[in-house]
């Protein structure tokens, strides 16, 4: 019999005013279509499941985690035990997703404005994905872009991930699959360590959904 598929989908929400009624619906939507049935359930701080039972003894196919503080997430998570129940879910084949915070969470870490309003790095995701990930790549009201890759050239992240708003990245396993956008003109950045405490990006044209 076959390993079930472990899968991620981890993405950047829209945050200008301009997305539309939709907004980041769609990349909703589309972690949904990942699963194997449509059932998706919100991760909340107080409330892992609709009937609070643990996400592996439920029955549902899609653990969805909202944005927010990823610090403050990933300290009631390890109160309540759920980064091992959540690394059996994704080994028993149940999807994976997030925004944001959500999308930090399943990767080692990344910056965050979790600890006060600069950008800090943060190191305590569950590392289901052994990578770093920069969430609101191209977000103007930050300079998320340039602290980020910093971050990664000095050793203070591994290397990793960076998404634009509206752009998601799916991996199986723990290689990247694909990544898909709702905005036109929006890229992921695998971002790496170079040379001479240098970095390394290169865009990835997402696929349109």
């Amino acid at each position: 019999m076959a390993s079930p598929l472990r899968q991620i989908f981890a993405f950047s929400g829209v945050l200008d005013s301009g997305a539309g009624k939709k907004g980041s619906y769609a990349l909703v939507e589309h972690a949904v279509a990942l699963a194997a049935r449509a059932k998706p359930t919100r991760a909340t701080p107080d409330r892992a499941t609709p009937d609070g039972a643990p996400p592996d003894r439920a029955g549902q196919d899609l653990v969805l985690v909202e944005g927010g503080s990823v610090v403050n997430l990933m300290a009631v998570w390890r109160a309540h035990g759920l980064p091992g129940i959540l690394r059996r879910c994704w080994a028993a084949g149940v999807v994976l997703a997030g925004v944001s915070a959500g999308s930090l969470c399943w990767h080692v870490g990344g910056p965050t404005d979790s600890f006060s309003d600069r950008l800090d790095p943060f190191t305590g995701g569950l590392g289901l994905l052994p990578y770093s990930n920069g969430v609101h790549d191209d977000f103007p009201g930050q300079r998320r872009r340039e602290v980020y890759r910093a971050m990664v050239a000095q050793g203070v992240l591994p290397g990793g991930q960076a998404t634009e708003g509206g752009t998601g990245l799916h991996y199986e396993g723990t290689t990247l699959h694909e990544a898909v956008s709702i905005r036109p003109g929006k890229r992921a950045w695998p971002v790496g360590p170079g040379p001479g405490g240098s970095y390394t990006d290169e865009p990835i044209e997402p696929r349109a959904i």
